[in-house]
């Protein structure tokens, strides 16, 4: 029986930037509209850095959550050209762009149908489940979002407790309905705990993974960032050849 929980590794990782990585598509850098960075003062801070490591493009991605945050894309693309319109004065060449995180229910498919979708990339959209529990109606919602075009990308699936199932029936279930995989780097220090550190590095293991992230939200991630980068599971990762982030440039 294949074990759930992995290997510590013993061995640094031969990185020195996420060069290989260039184009980061889940972050939170529009300030105060979400959890993320609350002054236009953090994303520059963090953009500089994020140029600094060797990032070529960053798709930021707020949350969209009902009765939470409840952004609409006028909302994030104002958002958006407030952070470009910085950018410029302090000469960062990096690329910017916006989508967002939407939150998997049922709220959804009133947006398919209004097409109010902020997508990354041409047809991709990112979701997030619940923490706590299945969302309800999910085929229905992916059946919807497919068949209106859109590509889903779950955001970071090894951070949800109800898939940590040791034949990972779930993901490959998941997989089977065409959803792409995000996971995050802060996974892969052990940022949210163990069993998503392992299911994080189960997931690379079993070629699971089509995207990763930074899921950044503010200045204190920064440190967690630049730590992954002595990972081997991330240097597995970024050096796999069906790692898709690059495509987004």
């Amino acid at each position: 029986m294949q074990k759930i929980f992995g290997l510590k590794n013993e061995e640094p990782s031969g990185l020195k930037d996420f060069s290989l990585m260039a184009v980061d598509l889940h972050s939170h850098l529009i300030p105060a509209i979400d959890d993320g960075v609350k002054t236009v003062e953090d994303s520059i801070a963090i953009l500089k850095q994020f140029e600094q490591l060797g990032f070529k493009k960053i798709i930021t991605t707020p949350h969209v959550v009902p009765d939470g945050y409840n952004n609409s894309s006028e909302t994030i693309l104002r958002g958006r050209d407030k952070v470009l319109e910085a950018m410029k004065k302090n000469s960062i060449n990096i690329q910017f762009e916006a989508a967002a995180e939407y939150y998997f229910d049922g709220s959804l498919n009133e947006k398919i149908k209004n097409n109010d979708i902020l997508t990354i990339g041409k047809n991709y959209v990112l979701v997030e489940y619940s923490y706590l529990a299945k969302p309800n109606d999910a085929s229905n919602v992916i059946y919807n979002l497919q068949v209106a075009g859109y590509k889903i990308i779950l955001a970071h699936p090894e951070r949800y407790p109800y898939y940590h199932e040791k034949k990972f029936d779930s993901y490959h279930a998941l997989k089977e309905r065409k959803v792409f995989f995000q996971i995050n780097l802060m996974s892969l220090i052990g940022r949210y705990g163990k069993p998503a550190k392992a299911i994080a590095e189960r997931m690379i293991d079993e070629k699971l993974v089509d995207f990763v992230g930074t899921d950044l939200h503010g200045m204190k991630h920064l440190e967690n960032i630049k730590e992954c980068l002595s990972e081997k599971y991330l240097e597995k990762i970024l050096t796999y050849d069906k790692l898709l982030n690059k495509t987004l440039l």
